[in-house]
This record gives C-alpha cells, structure tokens and sequence, in this order.
C-alpha cells in the first residue's frame, strides 16, 4: 500500500452520508427537528440496529420519540414521491467507471428480498407479502432490489417494494424502468429462485431480456421406482450437457427455456468420492462452454452478503406503516451502499490493471461506529436514571 497523504475521519463519513441523503429526500424542517437532525437519528437508529424508540432515549439533547415521528412521518405518506426519491440517491453517487460504461450492456443482479412482519395482520392486507414460512410466519414485508456488479462490486441502483396489489412481471417492470432511467444499459440479468415463475418469464420473452437463473428441481426424484420426472431428470443427468424445459403454472401457460447443466466431481479431505450437479435455466444468451455459465451466474453470490451487510444497517421497528419499513430498508442499502463508494473511490490504492482494495481498513462494523460517534457528540448520551427510591452509597452487606 502506498504512502498516506490524507485521512478519512467520523466527521467526514457522517458528512458523506448526509450529502448522500438529504438532496434527494428533501426532509423539511418542522420546528426545531431540521431535515439533518432526522438523518442524524435514522443514522444512529441504523448504527445500532435499533429502534427509534431507543434512539431517542439513549441520545440526550435529541428529540424524543413523538416530536421525531410527528416531523417525519408527514413527509413519507407518498408512497410514490418517496420512491422516487429514494431511487435518485442510489443513481446520483454511481462510480465514474459505472458512468463511462452507459453504452455498454451491464450485468444486473434482481433478487427478492423478505423481512418478517410479526403480529397479526388482516388477510386483506394489500401491503403483506404472504409466502412459505420463515422465522415462525408467513408475513412479509419484500422488497425487490437491483444491484449493478462492476470487477465484483455491487452497487445497489433500485428499490421497489412489493405489495399484494401488483404481480411480480409489474414489480419487475417498475425495477428495470429505474435502472433503465439513469441511462444504464441492462445486459444480463442474474435472478435468483423467486423469478421462477412463468409469468415472469413470459415477461422477460417479451421484453427481450436474456436472463440466467438456477432451476428449483421438481417431480420424481432419481430413486423413484419410476424413475425421476420434470426438473429432476436434469439432476439425473450423469455428464454436464445442453437441454430445454417447459413450464407450466396453473393457467395453462407455458414458457420454454433452455437448460445447462453442470456436473462436478471431487475427493474431499477423507479420500471420498462427491458429485454435484448444477442446473440452470436461461434465454437470450448463446453460451458455448458449461463452465461459462456457473461462472457467471457466481457474480452474484455476493448479493446475500449485501444483504447481511443491509440487515446490519437496518432500523428495526414492530410498525405497520408501510412507509416507515421501506425507508427502514432504503437507510440500510444507502449505508451499505456508501461503504462500497468509500472503498471503491476513497480507500482503494490505483494500480496498472485495476484498483486495489483494502476491505480491513474500514469495516461496516466500524463505519456504523463512526457513525454513532458522532451522533453521541452532537446530542449526548444519556448517563443518569430517575429513580423513586433511595440508592444507597455502597451495597449493604
């Protein structure tokens, strides 16, 4: 690594965090809660992944919980403005290489995201993603994202959340339509196993999308006395090779895919032999190599860790606004977000070939520290509790 010539301190962090917010979401002043003493507390919230609530509490000279929630819960009942808004902040820090490459199709990872809604909700709740069960319920809040991978980085471009009220081939539609607005031009898309849907792929047909996908295996399995049967006749398959597929859903609709499968063959440290088999779906592509393809399709394995990195920039709430959980996981894929701008334009050394990145130079555990760092200077921390009783000096023996 070369020799220094600058540091990065809290102070500036913060200040790019809030650069990176408030053009776009615009939060007006409401008495004395200005739009950056809103951030302030959304950041302080997300350092530590805790509620508003918290918050409040533990910083002294913030506002407490009513003021804070009567100043920016009025600014967010537009559901629309809002994504606008938020999807404007991932467009307007995109880095320089992103931005020389407009005219050059780009990889674009999709995924489905779903944070558990606990409590009862009403079956007719358009604003609940009902799916299989996961962390003991089958109430979602989702959200579908897009992430741009540039030399293995992810950089979140689009946010939509997903509501009852509109099907996925729409959510998809809105999502590509963000993307497509900054003047990006979208090559591959990289879906995970919720685009499986044959609505979905019906969609893409149409809109001229190659897209590459791993296929969720069905029917008979190989031990079968009958032998195995749709999807899982690829697992079957004994070499790596080349096929079609044919989906079917409960309308009677059909959609043809192609089929790669990928076999695999090693010993592990016990001398055993172990197979594998790898079965993707695709269209719009013509790969000539197998290898080709799970290479690929490996660029977005990352998007689980962006995820993980998200969920420890998240605010936590038990609230059913619908606003408040989609700025919750906006705050989170921004934070996210300025770690990977941080890297990638602040912290990586230049060199012939591609720049040189020093992931243990800033953490996302410690720019969340930062971040608190300099929340607890601006308000203080609370370091004394009333009490009703006396307390006496030394414990009793």
């Amino acid at each position: 690594m070369r020799k220094s010539t600058s540091t990065l301190t809290p102070a500036q962090v913060y200040r790019f965090a809030v650069d990176f917010c408030q053009p776009h979401l615009q939060f007006r002043a409401v008495g004395k809660v200005t739009g950056e003493v809103i951030l302030s507390v959304l950041f302080a919230a997300a350092a530590r992944m805790s509620s508003i609530h918290a918050t409040c509490r533990r910083l002294d000279k913030a506002p407490c919980e009513e003021t804070f929630t009567a100043a920016l819960d009025p600014q967010l009942h537009d559901l629309n403005a809002l994504k606008r808004r938020s999807n404007a902040a991932f467009a307007d820090h995109l880095p320089r290489a992103l931005l020389r490459r407009r005219k050059r199709p780009l990889a674009l990872a999709l995924d489905l995201t779903l944070i558990a809604s606990s409590g009862r909700h009403p079956l007719d709740d358009a604003h609940i993603y009902r799916s299989q069960a996961k962390r003991g319920t089958h109430s979602f809040f989702a959200a579908a994202t897009a992430s741009l991978i540039l030399h293995g980085q992810r950089f979140t471009r689009a946010v939509i959340p997903v509501t009852r009220s509109e099907s996925l081939p729409q959510v998809l539609q809105e999502v590509l339509a963000v993307v497509s607005r900054a003047g990006l031009k979208i090559g591959l898309l990289l879906l995970d196993r919720g685009f499986s849907r044959v609505e979905i792929i019906r969609y893409l047909q149409r809109a001229r999308r190659p897209f590459l996908r791993p296929v969720v295996c069905h029917g008979r399995k190989a031990d079968h006395p009958l032998g195995p049967s749709g999807s899982n006749v690829f697992q079957a398959m004994k070499k790596s090779g080349w096929s079609t597929h044919t989906l079917h859903d409960d309308k009677k609709n059909q959609a043809t895919v192609s089929i790669c499968v990928k076999r695999a063959r090693w010993k592990d440290r016990h001398g055993k032999s172990k197979r594998e088999t790898w079965v993707y779906a695709y269209w719009g592509i013509a790969p000539k190599r197998v290898d080709w393809v799970k290479e690929t399709y490996r660029r977005r394995f990352g998007i689980e860790a962006s995820y993980r990195q998200m969920n420890q920039c998240r605010i936590r709430t038990t609230t059913k606004k619908f606003h408040v959980r989609f700025l919750d996981v906006a705050i989170g894929l921004w934070l996210r977000n300025l770690w990977v701008w941080l890297h990638h334009c602040v912290l990586s050394s230049p060199r012939r070939g591609g720049r040189r990145y020093h992931w243990e130079l800033l953490r996302v555990e410690r720019m969340l520290l930062w971040l608190e760092e300099v929340a607890k200077s601006m308000y203080g921390i609370v370091v004394t509790i009333p009490t009703e009783r006396y307390i006496p000096e030394s414990v009793p023996s």
